[in-house]
């Protein structure tokens, strides 16, 4: 038996033995009625009270039934509400324009209750069917943007570390930097003191620049091999009245010296010359090293803020022309705190690969959930291959993994919401679901998956025209 269907009337009729039979009609059916004397008084309680359908007559002071429509209709939040027109303007003109600016139906008077009846039913069923999808819409957006903020939780501890280790060394090398620059200023009057010679500033001069083009690669060595030479350079430069030997080594075989180069020194500068010259040669590839460190951690910081504001396309339009590379790579950059252990990532894109029209933050969170699916499904260790390719309708994103696999019995499950196979508080089961909606529904593009043991394949395509809510990009090509 099919279920009765009851509302919240609004009648509005300026004649009030008609509000009054309309009424009794009404209640008889089930539902709660009020009733308005003109237009303007109607328009007014729609705003005010949340109504399922309006009864409206044409000819009425004040407000007739046609401004009535006009001003429901250019109102967002009532333009929804049903209409059912009763008048006793018998016109096809009438009915025509009624129904043109937006009525659900148009009941001449005196009206059929049974008619009425069937048509206020049917009334009642669309306003319910549309707000069970409006309520379905809120609740998809909700969950979409919960999984945003889940996302952007768990991906926070990591950016924070990845930002508080080139934070750290560029403060503690910039700490140590003064304290370079200040020793620095006592070697340099030393030196000047000396009154060297011109061929000994051009060796001095010829030192300070392979000590800048060491500090940007210091040499690299076995923990032996470097024992070994500290131990070497240690013994020579005590016998040679250095202070603080153990201190001074270490940063000369960085600066890739041997104890064939000092006896070189020796040759140049006396005695009592060569303890200031290894002192200001010690200090001068220190503080150039610091200053490399200084240089790299602030780069470091610099790339992942950069890296930040492409992922998330902050001060841009929701959508834009859009370089799927840079969303794949800022992504990785992003999940880089995950990548510490032996996961390698290759990267097989396409060069010619086009730019597409679509929603830059809405892709980027594709990208997250996948490729932090795919780094869980290798474990420690495992490999990650991304592809980009083209055809004449889609750009292409595979991202696959050599993980144990999707079972078959759960393939066909993995894009329903809530549905997860990870431990309980690891996955929310929405982050598959949100992505397949992002890719199929907002961009109408494809989304596939192919499983098998040891290969997992996600497979994305992308319209290359006409992508967001079906939009004609301006252009297509890099």
């Amino acid at each position: 038996m099919e279920e009765k269907q009851t509302g919240h009337i609004l009648v509005a009729d300026d004649n009030r033995m008609n509000r009054m039979k309309l009424s009794r009609n009404l209640e008889q059916q089930g539902h709660t009625v009020e009733t308005a004397e003109d237009g303007e008084q109607a328009f007014e309680m729609l705003h005010d009270k949340p109504f399922d359908v309006l009864l409206l007559d044409i000819l009425m002071p004040n407000m007739d039934g046609y401004q009535v429509l006009e001003k429901m209709k250019d109102d967002a939040t009532l333009r929804y509400i049903p209409v059912i027109v009763i008048s006793s303007l018998d016109e096809i003109n009438s009915a025509v324009r009624c129904i043109e600016m937006g009525a659900e139906d148009y009941l001449t008077k005196p009206f059929n209750p049974v008619i009425l009846k069937a048509r206020l039913d049917a009334s009642l069923r669309r306003k319910q069917l549309r707000d069970l999808e409006q309520a379905f819409m809120q609740q998809e957006v909700t969950m979409r943007q919960n999984e945003k903020l889940a996302t952007l939780g768990k991906l926070s501890a990591g950016m924070a570390h990845e930002l508080n280790n080139p934070a750290a060394a560029t403060k503690r090398g910039a700490a140590q930097l003064l304290e370079r620059a200040a020793a620095m200023q006592e070697i340099y009057l030393k030196l000047g003191a000396l009154g060297f010679s011109e061929e000994q500033l051009q060796t001095l001069l010829s030192l300070e620049d392979k000590a800048r083009a060491c500090a940007q690669k210091p040499v690299e060595l076995d923990s032996l091999a470097r024992s070994d030479r500290e131990y070497e350079l240690e013994t020579w430069l005590d016998d040679h009245g250095v202070e603080d030997p153990w201190d001074v080594a270490p940063n000369l075989v960085d600066f890739n010296f041997t104890e064939e180069e000092l006896g070189r020194l020796v040759d140049t500068y006396s005695s009592e010359e060569l303890p200031a010259v290894i002192t200001w040669l010690d200090n001068t590839f220190a503080v150039y090293s610091l200053l490399q460190e200084v240089s790299e951690g602030a780069g470091r910081i610099s790339e992942l803020v950069k890296a930040l504001k492409s992922y998330s396309y902050l001060d841009q339009a929701p959508v834009q022309m859009v370089n799927v590379h840079e969303g794949l790579d800022s992504t990785l950059v992003i999940l880089r705190s995950k990548l510490k252990g032996a996961v390698n990532v290759t990267r097989e894109y396409d060069p010619n690969l086009p730019v597409i029209e679509a929603y830059g933050s809405e892709l980027n969170q594709v990208w997250t959930n996948l490729l932090d699916n795919a780094i869980d499904a290798v474990g420690e260790a495992g490999a990650v291959i991304i592809r980009t390719s083209f055809d004449d309708r889609w750009v292409i994103v595979e991202i696959e993994d050599n993980g144990e696999g999707i079972p078959e019995t759960v393939l066909p499950h993995i894009f329903d919401p809530f549905f997860t196979t990870k431990e309980p508080g690891k996955g929310t089961g929405m982050g598959l679901n949100i992505s397949h909606n992002i890719v199929v529904q907002q961009h109408n593009g494809r989304f596939d998956v192919e499983s098998e043991p040891g290969k997992t394949v996600f497979t994305v395509r992308l319209p290359r025209i006409g992508v967001a809510n079906n939009q004609k990009p301006t252009t297509n090509t890099l």
